[in-house]
């Protein structure tokens, strides 16, 4: 019986843990986040979060679409000059950022104006590596708003001045389970504040110009 009230205990302290965690990322960004092209201030650099294009049933995921069309969006509104993709090259089956690459140019995005970050496993490496390898002191984070809350988090905490655009939620079942974890990686990414984690790769400066 003591063993099921200390569990009881435990689970309650660790949901508790959640959802203030979940709070403070909330709260921390709440100033920095634009629905509206026209109010959104203009920055050099888009910084365009990767996602995965195809879901495991061969439908488009519509995160993906709707990031794109929103970097597209503030692009030729003239809210960002450059925009830069930073997603997961894990493998040479698996490349995020040329992908997105190819459908923004379809769209209309100059070649010229876009950079690939091959190495934004996480949001943590995107922001970081956004400051440190590409140069960029201050962004325009670009993706859902549940994901730019946890990404200017991490960049208030990495010396990053960031505002993000909050590209169109996606609704339903599958809407539902991504946010659910986000609770997780919320509390993920506030461990990786506490304990200074740093991207897994760094690397060559490149300069956007």
């Amino acid at each position: 019986m003591k063993k099921l009230r200390l569990l009881i205990l435990i689970a309650i302290v660790l949901l508790f843990g959640l959802i203030i965690t979940n709070y403070m990322v909330s709260y921390q960004a709440k100033d920095h986040i634009y629905e509206s092209v026209d109010e959104i201030p203009q920055n050099k650099v888009g910084l365009l979060l990767g996602t995965i294009k195809y879901l495991s049933n061969g439908n488009v995921n519509l995160y993906y679409t709707y990031r794109i069309n929103a970097a597209v969006a503030l692009y030729k509104a003239n809210k960002i000059e450059y925009i830069l993709v930073s997603g997961d090259n894990g493998s040479k089956t698996y490349d995020e950022p040329t992908t997105f690459k190819a459908d923004l140019v379809a769209k209309g995005i100059p070649e010229n104006k876009i950079f690939l970050d091959y190495a934004g496993f996480r949001t943590l490496d995107s922001v970081v590596r956004a400051k440190d390898i590409f140069g960029q002191d201050s962004i325009t984070i670009i993706s859902q708003q549940f994901h730019n809350e946890r990404a200017i988090y991490l960049a208030n905490h990495n010396d990053v001045t960031a505002i993000a655009f909050n590209a169109q939620n996606v609704q339903g079942r599958y809407g539902l389970k991504v946010q659910l974890r986000e609770y997780l990686a919320r509390a993920k990414a506030s461990i990786d504040v506490l304990f200074n984690v740093e991207p897994k790769f760094l690397g060559e400066k490149i300069e956007i110009k």
